[in-house]
């Protein structure tokens, strides 16, 4: 049986020695486009902008003229941050009664004075009333306002994803999307930093990585739309295509997992990570499985489980810190977002996702075997503490309700579960000498439950063999695998993460479908 190989697992600090600090504060540009400055350097810059003339561009997320029509109040957004600019926009000004007309959505160049604002909620905006230095350039309006899928309203998430091509205009979707960035450059910003090659791994695939067999088909063969089936090509005499005939020439699928392609590398470069797109072809229409998604799987020659643990801790860490400290005005707005979804919904409403965050970016991973976990579980019940909906039994992998339990009710943190049974585990973890586990590991998060499985790689060609047969995959389909066990095998790990897991993690958004730009799920491809 494989254990922590420290004295003291569960309170080692992690101080994260191999970023450098300068890494942790993310660069804030004042432009892209000469000229033009961007709302999130204005706002977070204001005090040195006072009295100041400045050009900003974007769009009107509101846009509504006075009373009296002697001024017109713009609410401008460019999509940088959560926040926006109140545009005042004077009578005097020489296109003043087009800007009158002008409804949401409808994109602007602007040129004003920025001043202090006695507005409540804001520090500053921006006036617009010299004809000669000021300027209102109207860019494109909205020339259908009353049918505007976007109005002032509220819009319910399952409206939003109908209308996939609008919806990185709401300030929801726009701080997910923000956010979603954040995490992909803090991922090649940690890896890199320790040291990782990015391999680009491929996407068509001969290969089951989990040998699960819920794979998206790659083929040539089947006729144009509306064409008769009768086209496709069989072997003769047989019922069965003939893929000798195929592109491929053999039966070829989208990619569940990049890690057996990245095993290659790491097994001649060290250490590696693939960060992509992953396919499963799941009849699944829950809230946390889409059939498109990212996978973040880094791989480590010469390591072993406890090095697995503290790789993946510290790759938590580092994003959630990355977050915390550069995307607070984000994170204070979904909070608010979900205490009013939950009022709405007449829900309780959801602990704190900042205090969350913080607990899990502080706070050392405990670690428990997966037989300590379910004997904690089982014991649990027993006394009465806890009553769970799924039947738990050593060997029976752990429901979301029992992994949440041990990060939010026993441990009351994140923690690692490891060596779990063999038989729910894939073909190619390393056994432990009691024959029965595999060195396996699960990241478990208070209010997510798993967010990264990992495991040690079985190094052992002999051993491999016979977890292939156990599981009657194809083993010639897997000849280069074994070549790696064949020539020169080294032990190594890694692990795997769904990065729409993770984004789901630090945004607390409880749909999957509202963390990536175009869900892909049954029944839906559209955008």
């Amino acid at each position: 049986m494989v254990e922590p190989t420290k004295k003291e697992t569960e309170t080692y600090k992690i101080d994260l020695p191999y970023v450098e600090e300068r890494y942790f504060n993310k660069p804030v540009p004042k432009n892209v486009v000469p000229g033009i400055t961007r709302l999130e350097y204005l706002l977070k810059n204001y005090e040195s902008y006072m009295d100041k003339e400045v050009t900003v561009a974007g769009w009107a997320r509101t846009c509504r003229p006075q009373a009296k029509e002697t001024l017109v109040f713009i609410e401008l957004t460019d999509g940088t941050t959560p926040g926006s600019l109140q545009v005042v926009v004077d009578q005097t000004m020489p296109n003043f009664k087009e800007c009158v007309k002008c409804d949401v959505a409808t994109s602007f160049r602007i040129t004003g004075k920025v001043v202090k604002s006695p507005a409540k909620g804001q520090n500053i905006e921006l006036q617009v009333n010299n004809a000669e230095s000021h300027l209102v350039k109207i860019l494109g309006v909205n020339s259908d306002p009353k049918f505007y899928p976007l109005a002032k309203k509220g819009h319910t998430y399952e409206t939003l994803r109908e209308i996939a091509h609008l919806r990185p205009r709401t300030r929801f979707i726009g701080s997910i999307a923000r956010i979603r960035n954040a995490l992909a450059f803090a991922t090649h910003l940690y890896f890199q930093n320790r040291g990782f090659l990015y391999v680009h791994t491929p996407i068509v695939t001969a290969s089951d990585c989990e040998g699960a067999g819920e794979m998206f088909q790659v083929t040539t063969l089947l006729p144009e739309h509306n064409k008769s089936i009768k086209e496709v090509p069989l072997v003769d005499k047989k019922d069965i295509v003939d893929y000798n005939k195929d592109f491929f020439k053999a039966p070829a699928y989208l990619t569940v997992s990049g890690q057996l392609a990245v095993e290659n590398y790491c097994c001649a470069l060290s250490n590696v990570y693939t960060f992509g797109p992953t396919f499963r072809a799941e009849k699944s229409n829950t809230s946390r499985h889409l059939a498109e998604f990212w996978m973040i799987e880094p791989e480590m020659a010469f390591a072993d489980l406890q090095d697995n643990f503290e790789l993946a801790e510290g790759y938590l860490r580092f994003c959630l810190q990355y977050i915390l400290q550069n995307y607070m005005d984000e994170l204070e707005y979904l909070e608010k977002e979900h205490e009013r979804k939950a009022k709405e919904d007449k829900k309780t409403p959801p602990p704190s996702l900042i205090a969350n965050l913080k607990l899990v970016a502080g706070t050392p991973f405990k670690k428990l075997t997966y037989t300590e976990g379910v004997e904690i579980c089982l014991q649990d019940e027993k006394d009465g503490k806890v009553k769970f909906e799924n039947k738990l039994s050593w060997g029976v992998d752990l429901n979301s309700e029992h992994e949440r339990y041990l990060a939010e009710q026993v441990v009351k943190g994140p923690v690692i579960l490891y060596n779990y049974p063999k038989d729910i585990k894939a073909f190619y973890m390393k056994l432990n000498e009691d024959e029965k586990t595999v060195q396996a590991m699960d990241i478990l998060i208070p209010q997510i439950g798993e967010v990264i499985g990992g495991s040690v790689r079985e190094d052992n060609l002999e051993r491999l063999d016979k977890r292939i047969d156990e599981m009657k995959l194809d083993k010639e389909s897997y000849w280069w695998y074994r070549d790696l066990r064949k020539y020169g095998s080294v032990p190594h790990c890694g692990f795997g993460l769904g990065f729409e897991r993770l984004i789901m993690m630090v945004t607390g958004v409880e749909n999957i479908r509202d963390v990536i730009p175009y869900p892909r799920y049954p029944g839906h491809a559209e955008f």
